[in-house]
């Protein structure tokens, strides 16, 4: 979902081109590389031949092999017509000319294609319908159930899901519910002890579709949806014994949902292009120690995000990494023994070698001003309109 968030901010930042094709059948592309039998197909089955078997010539929906063999298929096509294949992203493909370049994404059968000069981008769709079959869908309208709104006169680009959150709502009868304007109210306090405990809560919650609505709002989450990431995380602890105030708890983030269904993120500058929510893996010590393994965590994505950038030919300044902590800022620049820090692991130290080798620009955000707060704890409405407001996500 980043590569696509980047490549859209791209779009937007220099007005291209966006155009959308559909690969039909795409995994019976895909060449065999070894020999594989499968029982005769019903009605093919001839008199005194019946325990023979067919061997297959070409890949087939089904198979454990058909998806990797489409996508080796793709790729020696795509490495025949010129295009290089990005080392961040193996389903990102560039091509440059001399006043342009073209950037086909591939999502199994899904392809958007970016370029400046609609020309190239009309002549790479003849090469690839010559290859395979394929649907033009013209300018990207949809990608994975994320609907694209374009308006190239004034330069704006969103990614709106507002559809699929009606789909949802309706799914678990949230319709008429009462919107509310924080993803987790204030008053939930979830814990384990809130599980069910007899029988008969028991047999009442294994008929409540807990799972599947996290797994809905998971989706809106990870695609345009970061305010609602620590929420999610939260109620999705007690996916294997929920109990009702969990689940009062899922019913709260879709009635927010309800209140912001026009809520997409905006291709204007300074739109989140990446973010994650989730407790630490290990156990800290102390809260610099926290915000210093997270600052290692962000450098890493911030790295990946620069050097794809570079493979595009949108080389980058150094990037400003923000903390609200004082004291993980200066155990990052200050590489000096310290007892209190000698326990850390080495990989969490990678955030001083960004600092030192000047890939990454350590700086200190207030804490009332830092976007990333609603990631990882409940925050007010106020705070929250301000959180979005500073990475894009707006109604």
């Amino acid at each position: 979902m980043s590569t696509i968030r980047l490549v859209l901010g791209m779009v937007a930042a220099e007005n291209l081109h966006l155009e959308q094709l559909d690969v039909k059948t795409a995994f019976l592309h895909g060449d065999l590389e070894e020999d594989l039998y499968m029982i005769q197909p019903e009605g093919f089955i001839v008199q005194g031949q019946e325990n023979l078997v067919c061997k297959l010539r070409k890949s087939l929906y089904g198979l454990k092999q058909a998806p990797r063999q489409w996508y080796k298929k793709f790729d020696n096509f795509m490495h025949r017509i010129g295009f290089k294949r990005c080392e961040a992203d193996h389903c990102c493909y560039v091509k440059s000319f001399d006043n342009s370049y073209i950037i086909l994404l591939l999502y199994v059968d899904d392809m958007l294609i970016v370029g400046s000069d609609i020309e190239k981008i009309n002549n790479l769709k003849k090469q690839l319908s010559k290859q395979f079959a394929m649907k033009d869908l013209g300018a990207a309208k949809q990608i994975l159930g994320m609907r694209i709104i374009r308006d190239k006169a004034n330069g704006t680009l969103k990614l709106s899901q507002s559809e699929y959150v009606k789909k949802v709502l309706s799914r678990f009868n949230m319709n008429e519910a009462k919107p509310v304007s924080t993803p987790l109210g204030s008053h939930f306090k979830l814990s384990k002890e809130q599980s069910p405990k007899t029988e008969e809560e028991r047999d009442h919650m294994s008929k409540v579709p807990y799972a599947s609505a996290i797994g809905s709002l998971m989706y809106a989450m990870v695609c345009t949806r970061p305010d609602i990431a620590h929420a999610v995380g939260v109620v999705s602890r007690f996916m294997s014994r929920p109990g009702k105030q969990h689940w009062e708890a899922v019913k709260w983030i879709l009635r927010y949902l309800k209140g912001s269904l026009d809520t997409c993120l905006c291709f204007t500058g300074g739109t989140a292009l990446s973010w994650t929510s989730n407790l630490q893996k290990i156990v800290t010590l102390s809260t610099t120690e926290a915000e210093y393994v997270a600052a290692t965590e962000a450098g890493k994505e911030m790295i990946w995000l620069h050097g794809f950038l570079d493979e595009l030919g949108k080389k980058q300044e150094m990037g400003i990494l923000h903390s609200d902590s004082q004291s993980a800022i200066f155990l990052a620049k200050n590489s000096a023994f310290h007892s209190k820090s000698k326990h850390i692991q080495t990989k969490y130290h990678f955030i001083r070698y960004l600092v030192e080798d000047k890939l990454v620009i350590l700086e200190k955000i207030c804490g009332s001003k830092n976007p990333a707060d609603m990631l990882t704890k409940g925050v007010t409405i106020e705070k929250l309109k301000l959180c979005t407001a500073s990475i894009g996500l707006l109604a």
